[in-house]
């Protein structure tokens, strides 16, 4: 065997790989198949913020009831103190912001349609998320220090009834920092603003 080129080595015929016919199906689903994660993570997140902010209601609901029905008399009564006035007042907005966020989600969720326009509905809840939130952690950071100094002295119902509000007010703040976040990331993917 001689090749033209007058080399007597033989010549290997390579042929490329096939291309195949689903290659532009592919990319094509992978568009749809896009816009459907994109669907399920906007989905996930109206459904994740208002679980948080549900339990963010609950949690404020506790903490209202426990520190509004802490009277044992004498010196064991909340509203002598400032500090769990305060406590008991964030507690109450907290109950009807989330109760009022929690009903719009709701609504919004069953009926698809907003009740808000969507670039006013992403800044009220990223503001009032933040704004309620560090009331939350403002009022149970105000109390900590006047139970604390209590149950140096005697460790009785009322300090125990304080604490209990002061910890579901912080674990109220926590859903609400988490509903914050997921807020802000929906605020920051706004394509109008």
């Amino acid at each position: 065997m001689s090749n033209p080129d007058g080399d007597s080595s033989p010549k290997v015929h390579v042929e490329p790989p096939p291309v195949e016919a689903s290659a532009p199906r592919a990319a094509a689903s992978g568009g749809i198949g896009g816009i459907l994660r994109r669907w399920k993570r906007e989905d996930l997140m109206k459904r994740g913020s208002l679980a948080l902010r549900g339990i963010a209601l609950l949690f404020s609901l506790i903490s209202f009831v426990i520190i509004a029905s802490n009277k044992h008399g004498d010196w064991r009564e909340f509203d002598k103190y400032e500090e769990y006035r305060y406590l008991l007042a964030i507690a109450i907005l907290s109950c009807l912001y989330t109760g009022a966020q929690a009903f719009r989600q709701i609504q919004e969720l069953s009926t698809a349609k907003q009740f808000l326009q969507p670039r006013m509905a992403a800044m009220v809840d990223f503001f009032g998320d933040q704004i309620m939130a560090y009331l939350l952690i403002s009022s149970a950071s105000s109390a900590i220090p006047i139970t604390n100094r209590m149950r140096e002295g005697a460790d009785n119902i009322f300090t125990d009834s304080s604490a209990s509000a002061i910890s579901l007010s912080i674990f109220a703040f926590f859903c609400l920092a988490v509903s914050a976040l997921i807020s802000g990331y929906k605020l920051s993917t706004q394509p109008y603003i």
